[in-house]
């Protein structure tokens, strides 16, 4: 099987590395951290100029109809820079719940605003108590004539607080945790009723609470079925997983090089640190780490488009693979630079937050092992 990238695709790669090169190092980071949003609209701007806002959407939507890999490719160069624009909530989830679940009157009333910059999305889904399962929902939904109202809260809505729009789960029916009963909503995010609280997350991107109190939302606001929307929910989760271990690959590429470049110029005893060989090994575990959770990410990649059971297996066995390299990459460039590593002027220490981060969200390396197991070989 062959692996190389093609001709567009490498392409890409090289435009996505090229902006980024360009505007995104560590202290022009660091500038968009302190603006409003917690990240730059110009650079947002500027990958809405470039095409890239649009990438996973059909043609006939106005986007370029690409696929799992390029969205790998994109996610695999933010990582390398640590990008902090909202590209994973509103291009991959926000653009999976529009290409999956919205009908052709909501696609041409969002997708557009969100290929050229104007609109982001945020994915309020996170309960009080409810972890990483995606079917408990307390949130509700009632009708009221030909719309809904909706109430409750919703926590840790990654960039939710500069949303344009909000997709929230919400409960139609059923109990807390039943699997059927549950719905998507769009919800303007500045609609009457809506309560956002931001604050920075420990990786410098930003997310939100989120209360509802008696929001009132049309009908034209339900992602496909107001009872059966589970399957849509775990089918974006799912693909947004896969772009988080392509995310992660990045970042640990980038991890190892920049604590190679520090051992080979950090010098102890008149000696580059580099030339002991004991820090050469833990460079080259660092290296097998990275190439073994590259394989799982891509191959998690390759499994986007499966059957609901053996998608989630592989994404299930990507995210344990991925979960322990980046902890041990995190922790062994941490290691390797010594305490240096722990301040917030240090890089490193910046990969190994957003590394963190990336490993528990939409559930950690325990949770994902345990489903491993439940579900049998992988295909």
């Amino acid at each position: 099987m062959d692996f190389d990238l093609s001709e567009e695709q490498r392409l890409l790669k090289d435009s996505v590395d090229g902006l980024l090169a360009d505007s995104y190092d560590f202290e022009q980071r660091k500038k968009y951290a302190a603006e409003k949003d917690g990240w730059s609209r110009q650079v947002w701007g500027k990958l809405a100029e470039q095409g890239l806002l649009g990438l996973p959407f059909s043609e006939n939507d106005g986007g370029f109809g690409a696929g799992a890999v390029e969205t790998a490719i994109v996610m695999e160069s933010l990582g390398r820079s640590l990008v902090l624009e909202p590209y994973l909530t509103t291009v991959v989830i926000g653009g999976g719940f529009l290409r999956h679940g919205a009908s052709a009157e909501q696609k041409a009333a969002h997708i557009p605003s969100v290929i050229d910059g104007s609109k982001t999305l945020a994915f309020a889904q996170l309960e009080k108590n409810s972890r990483y399962d995606l079917a408990d929902v307390s949130t509700t939904a009632r009708k009221k004539g030909d719309g809904w109202v909706i109430d409750g809260e919703k926590f840790v809505v990654l960039h939710g607080d500069s949303a344009s729009t909000l997709i929230v789960t919400a409960r139609t029916s059923g109990g807390q945790r039943d699997r059927d009963g549950i719905g998507v909503f769009l919800v303007p995010a500045n609609a009457k009723g809506v309560h956002i609280k931001g604050y920075a997350t420990q990786d410098s991107m930003r997310a939100a609470d989120v209360r509802f109190e008696g929001v009132e939302v049309g009908k034209d606001a339900v992602l496909g079925d107001p009872a059966k929307g589970l399957a849509l929910v775990e089918r974006v989760v799912d693909e947004a997983r896969i772009a988080m271990c392509s995310e992660a690959i990045g970042a640990m590429e980038e991890s190892l090089k920049i604590t190679v470049e520090y051992i080979k110029t950090r010098k102890q005893f008149g000696v580059a640190i580099g030339t002991f060989q004991a820090l050469q090994h833990r460079a080259s575990d660092m290296f097998v780490n990275l190439e073994q959770a590259r394989s799982m990410a891509l191959f998690a990649t390759m499994a986007t488009d499966l059957p609901d059971a053996e998608r989630a297996s592989a994404v299930a066995a990507a995210k344990v693979q991925v979960g322990k390299s980046s902890k041990f990459v995190g922790q062994q460039s941490i290691q390797l630079h010594g305490g240096i590593g722990m301040t917030m002027e240090a890089q490193i220490g910046h990969y190994f937050k957003r590394l963190t981060v990336i490993e528990t969200t939409f559930g950690d390396t325990d949770y994902h092992l345990r489903r491993v197991a439940a579900a049998g070989p992988l295909v």
